[in-house]
């Protein structure tokens, strides 16, 4: 198998690993669980079965050995001279050397020790070792075969069959004994193939298990799926239809989203109310104070217009809250770039600036359009006012984050390092002689913070300034 078509094997394997192996992982826990009393159970399985297999394959080699020593027994001949005829076996292999079945007549004397009267060819000069406990046993069990193993020719596993029996008053014990190798060789290759169907049955099992789970959980994955699509915009409320289990989490959080909204709505008619109440009258102290000349006319222009910028701001970024805090909001990045491009690259016309911008056709910010026109419209505006020609605006999305990037370079005088921190302050200037109230800069943090986003500053390669606004965002599908 190629390293081509391995790799992608090696990866899926080690995926579904690390699936199994999280700990917070729903899935991976009812996996691990059924495959662990799963594999537990094939385990016990094929002991089970291979001990059994054993026993029954046991039982007819003894069956045939115990057979040969029943034949000794009944058919020997015993003279009263002490002479033995033993019968004829129709097994060859009993008269070749080392055959594998061999048998034996052994008389134990008055001292206890065995003295072999007769035996197959097939011994030569070996004899079959009776232990003293199995020689108790067959003689407990007169007239009876009594098994037992014991080492044979070329130290061959032997399963041996001894008969114990008391002729005019001498007794004797007929063995027989047969090769147990084969059959220990038989058992071993049923424990093998058993170990291998079942360790296949075991992982196709697994894939079994896994598969059942990924399909019964299918419906928690979709009401994930639909939660992160109205998070980040793509529907407004869940759709799919699910089981009767989760139907009712689906209807609590269709439920929550209506409240959201609702909240939102409310907040946002508070807050337009709250800027209808405090416009007019300062429109009415403007009309006042008219064209009037003198020191008091003046200062209540000048206090009525910084009430008036200062209202702005807080209402901009009351407004930016409640928005922000709604789910569903999506406003597509490039178009918004490419109207604001149009217009300052009109109004800075006289100095000829050239703005540039870039974003993905696909990449949308997660919030309204109102406030995205008036962060990137603070920040070009700023921009086309400093720079000398050249105005650039990038938009890039962050996958692993969920979040884009939109930075603002010029290529004018730039700003000394130290004073970056300086004019995000509310009402801070770059240069007095430059018209504006210092809010600008100001209400964009706002509005980023607002977000949950972030604004800082750099040195453009242009020698000029760069401007960085992190806010949430995501791709269209």
């Amino acid at each position: 198998m190629s390293d081509d078509t391995t790799a992608p094997i090696l990866r899926a394997a080690g995926k579904l690993w690390r699936r199994l192996t999280r700990k917070n992982s729903l899935v991976g826990r009812l996996i691990r669980l059924a495959s662990v009393w799963f594999i537990f159970s094939l385990v016990i399985t094929g002991i089970a079965l291979t001990a059994y297999f054993h026993q029954a394959a046991l039982q007819r080699f003894q069956l045939n050995v115990g057979q040969i020593a029943d034949n000794l027994y009944a058919d020997t001949d015993i003279a009263s001279d002490g002479h033995i005829t033993t019968p004829v076996f129709f097994d060859t292999r009993t008269n070749r050397v080392y055959s594998g079945l061999y048998w034996q007549v052994s008389e134990i004397n008055a001292q206890g020790k065995m003295i072999d009267q007769a035996r197959s060819r097939s011994l030569w000069s070996e004899r079959i070792v009776v232990p003293a406990e199995s020689l108790a046993a067959a003689k407990s069990r007169s007239g009876e075969p009594v098994f037992y193993d014991s080492l044979g020719p070329n130290k061959a596993p032997l399963r041996v069959a001894a008969i114990y029996s008391m002729i005019d008053d001498r007794a004797f014990v007929f063995l027989s004994a047969e090769d147990r190798a084969p059959m220990d060789k038989d058992v071993r290759r049923f424990a093998l193939i058993t170990a291998a169907a079942l360790f296949i049955l075991a992982l196709g099992s697994l894939v079994a298990i896994f598969i059942q789970v990924r399909v019964g959980l299918r419906p928690l994955f979709d009401l994930t799926g639909e939660i992160a699509d109205v998070q980040s915009g793509k529907q407004q409320r869940l759709v799919k239809t699910y089981p009767a289990e989760i139907t009712p989490v689906a209807t609590q959080l269709n439920a929550f989203l209506d409240y959201s909204q609702e909240v939102v709505e409310r907040q946002r008619m508070h807050v337009g109310n709250l800027a209808h109440a405090l416009k007019t009258p300062l429109s009415v102290l403007m009309a006042t104070a008219g064209e009037a000349e003198g020191p008091l006319p003046e200062t209540m222009r000048k206090q009525a217009e910084t009430m008036r910028a200062q209202v702005d701001h807080h209402l901009r970024r009351a407004r930016a809250a409640a928005r922000s805090q709604a789910m569903g909001e999506r406003t597509p990045v490039e178009p918004v770039l490419d109207e604001l491009a149009v217009m300052l690259e009109q109004v800075f016309q006289d100095k000829g600036v050239i703005i540039d911008w870039r974003a993905p056709e696909d990449l949308a910010f997660r919030g309204e359009k109102q406030d995205l026109q008036e962060i990137a419209g603070n920040l070009l505006e700023n921009a086309c006012i400093w720079c000398k020609r050249k105005v650039r605006i990038t938009a890039e999305f962050t996958t692993a984050d969920q979040t884009m990037k939109l930075a603002i370079e010029d290529d004018g005088p730039g700003l000394d390092e130290a004073r970056f921190d300086e004019v995000l302050k509310r009402g801070a200037r770059l240069d007095e002689s430059v018209p504006g109230s210092g809010l600008g800069l100001s209400i964009v943090d706002e509005l980023v913070r607002a977000y949950g986003g972030g604004l800082h500053f750099e040195r453009s390669p242009w020698g000029g300034l760069k401007v960085v606004a992190k806010l949430p965002a995501n791709l269209s599908e």
